[in-house]
């Protein structure tokens, strides 16, 4: 049982006074197992891209190496990608408040909080960005088997490995683009958020700034538990 009016308890773990819970070790561990196996597969897929950037393949143990873990690796992230989808699809929806966020993106840019729309606890950016994730993780699978398995493919049906090649590359470096802007968002765009996922907890303090619709949320059933 949740002692009354104590924010700073959660069954799995001691959180800090004046700090909440943000993300579960469920939550993280799943969010690192995805974040490791899509940097490999965004080394050893721009290593494949160009040979300007073979080099990263030499490091990463040799190209025979990178291109056998490199299907291998997608899978992992594939499976941690759909973990992903069953944890926080529920809160991903789009409310008529991130339309707001939206018109306000300058504010948020220029990290000016106070005049930005009372995000819960996902803003319209990080929707965005799971969406992306999502559905980018659905088309690398999907291009990726092809890719994979070519010499299984028909004879007549070899548009599918052309198809495959475009769909690939081009969803990874827009995947590569999202990941970049997340990297942004974490870590100076609200500042403390690299570490929630991390430790799990954040301070009351940034939950009121960066996204105060969660905060009266929390600060709401803290009171009537009181």
């Amino acid at each position: 049982m949740k002692p009354r009016g104590m924010i700073g308890y959660h069954p799995e773990q001691i959180i800090p006074h004046d700090h909440i819970l943000r993300y579960s070790f469920k939550e993280r561990m799943n969010h690192w197992i995805a974040a490791g196996s899509f940097i490999y597969l965004m080394l050893t897929g721009l290593a494949f891209w160009t040979p300007w950037l073979f080099w990263i393949a030499t490091m990463l143990g040799g190209a025979e190496l990178s291109r056998m873990l490199h299907p291998w690796i997608g899978l992992v992230f594939f499976v941690s990608v759909c973990y992903m989808f069953t944890l926080w699809a529920s809160q991903m929806n789009f409310e008529p408040v991130d339309k707001e966020w939206w018109n306000s993106l300058g504010h948020y840019i220029r990290n000016q909080d106070d005049q930005m729309p009372p995000a819960g606890r996902y803003n319209a950016g990080q929707k965005l960005l799971f969406w992306s994730f999502f559905i980018g993780g659905l088309l690398l699978l999907a291009s990726g088997l092809v890719l994979w398995f070519t010499e299984s493919i028909p004879w007549n049906l070899r548009w599918l490995r052309y198809l495959a090649v475009i769909v690939h590359a081009g969803t990874a470096l827009l995947t590569i683009g999202n990941f970049m802007i997340h990297v942004y968002m974490g870590v100076f765009a609200e500042r403390g958020a690299f570490g929630s996922v991390i430790r799990g907890d954040v301070s009351l303090a940034f939950a009121k700034r960066y996204h105060p619709g969660w905060y009266k949320e929390i600060v709401g059933e803290t009171e009537t538990q009181k």
